[in-house]
């Protein structure tokens, strides 16, 4: 039986990719029977008599899984986010870092809108750069508009699958545009009256871009960290993680115990405070969860 990947899901039709064609595909019943949705990166066994009348047979299993957007096999999240309007959100970057880091995703941290910057803001700008890339980020500055940064880009894409994820309004669309302008992706200004952009991107598909395949996924700006417990946290903040391995209590949460490590690189400056009060807030959103039966 031939195999393919799901590259777009629309209207209850599946299009898997196999080689240079594409096959409009259905699931069979019994995935539905069986609670199995399949998902664009699915890897899937199929049959087809024709490129528009196939059945997928079989759903292989999945490296990793997100659940907004809905998609599967990620091999990296390229998280975008801009300078300026909106401005550059450290909080809302680490509430993705943490939920990316915790599907086993490799995150790259791309700044876009960098053409916008005004002269006063561009240290405030440079400074995040230095300070998420000395905790082990690859960050790469980008503008859709004067094509800055593309070539950078380009290699993190190349043979890997990737989401491109972040904020409604930071420049998704456009910067696959510039990255591939055969792409033609619908983009949208900032709404002036909710400070955030409209969404433009309905469904997720699979796009080629640079010799690897991109998921364009709707913006979204609600994070819950529904399946992360309060002791696996601080795997996701890696600057906490590393000092925490010096704490003199094991299972150290870094908050109220005494002689703690992270506590104490914080104060001597080599874990940023805002990454240290990001942790802590996230911590204590865990803690009052409301515990699903």
């Amino acid at each position: 039986m031939p195999e393919g990947k799901i590259i777009k899901a629309l209207s209850g039709f599946y299009y898997v990719l196999d080689g240079q064609q594409i096959t409009q595909c259905r699931g069979r019943g019994v995935f539905r029977k069986n609670k199995i949705t399949p998902l664009v990166g699915d890897e899937v066994v199929y049959q087809a008599e024709n490129v528009t009348d196939g059945y997928i047979l079989e759903v292989k299993e999945r490296k990793n899984e997100l659940v907004r957007p809905p998609i599967a096999n990620v091999d990296q999240a390229i998280l975008v986010f801009s300078a300026v309007e909106p401005d550059f959100s450290t909080i809302l970057l680490d509430r993705f870092l943490v939920l990316i880091e915790a599907n086993e995703i490799d995150p790259i941290i791309c700044i876009s809108k960098m053409d916008l910057v005004p002269e006063e803001k561009l240290e405030e700008i440079e400074g995040y750069v230095k300070d998420y890339e000395a905790m082990g980020y690859p960050v790469i500055t980008t503008s859709s508009v004067t094509s800055d940064g593309m070539e950078k880009l380009t290699p993190y894409i190349a043979g890997k699958t990737s989401v491109f994820a972040g904020q409604s309004g930071v420049g998704k669309s456009s910067l696959l545009n510039a990255l591939n302008p055969n792409l033609e992706l619908k983009t949208n200004d900032i709404s002036s009256h909710l400070g955030r952009g409209k969404h433009t991107t309905r469904h997720v598909e699979l796009i080629d871009v640079r010799d690897g395949l991109v998921a364009d996924t709707p913006g979204f700006s609600s994070l819950e960290f529904m399946d992360i417990e309060v002791e696996d946290l601080s795997y996701s903040f890696p600057e906490i993680y590393r000092a925490g391995q010096l704490c003199k209590f094991r299972g150290c949460l870094h908050d109220k115990e005494p002689k703690c490590a992270v506590k104490d690189a914080v104060v001597e400056g080599s874990i940023t405070a805002y990454r240290y009060d990001h942790y802590l807030e996230f911590l204590n959103e865990i803690r009052d969860r409301k515990p699903r039966y």
